[in-house]
């Protein structure tokens, strides 16, 4: 997000994923840790898998005053729910994270990927969706070797192994008529 237009842009104090920094003082050294469970932000996933919205998101966090602001530092978990890419089954499962990002306090060297401090306030949101996404699998599968869905008809290959199709190339359909099987 572009410096100005992130400065500009109130946080809301009152928002899960917004922590106030202002008990660290801005003094380099001081440390604060933050244990907290807040509710998923919307759209934070893939396509196929993600965080449902409002599910459990586990913080566990360090915050450290450093010169140039402060260093954010933990892990997020949270439950994952989608799809199965290959047979559409719903799956589940648990994602775990390391993050750890500086959010700046002043300066005008930054570029469209600093993070700011304003006033004493951070927004994790960009942080979490980051790396919890970064994370996701671009396929997830129900089993490692799921073997599908059928192309012709949809079937569920898994509940039926042997499953197949006796399909004859229109283009030979005329000759299988002429040939009398063997009786």
């Amino acid at each position: 997000m572009p410096e100005e237009t992130q400065r500009t842009q109130r946080l809301d104090p009152h928002d899960p994923l917004v922590l106030d920094v202002h008990r660290l003082a801005r003094r380099p050294g001081s440390m604060l840790k933050v244990v907290r469970t807040v509710p998923a932000p919307a759209d934070l996933g893939l396509e196929v898998i993600g965080v449902p919205a409002g599910a459990d998101l586990e913080l566990n966090l360090k915050l450290e005053a450093v010169v140039e602001g402060v260093l954010v530092s933990g892990t997020a978990r949270a439950p994952l729910a989608g799809e199965c890419v290959r047979c559409l089954d719903p799956l589940t499962d648990e994602v775990g994270v390391d993050f750890a990002e500086l959010f700046v306090a002043s300066g005008n060297e930054g570029d469209d990927e600093t993070l700011w401090l304003q006033g004493d306030l951070i927004d994790l949101e960009p942080v979490v969706r980051d790396a919890v996404v970064l994370v996701l699998p671009l396929q997830p599968l129900c089993e490692e070797d799921c073997p599908g869905l059928c192309a012709q008809c949809g079937a569920r290959l898994a509940d039926d192994p042997e499953h197949q199709h006796t399909d004859v190339d229109p283009r030979w359909a005329a000759l299988e008529a002429l040939v009398q099987p063997d009786e």
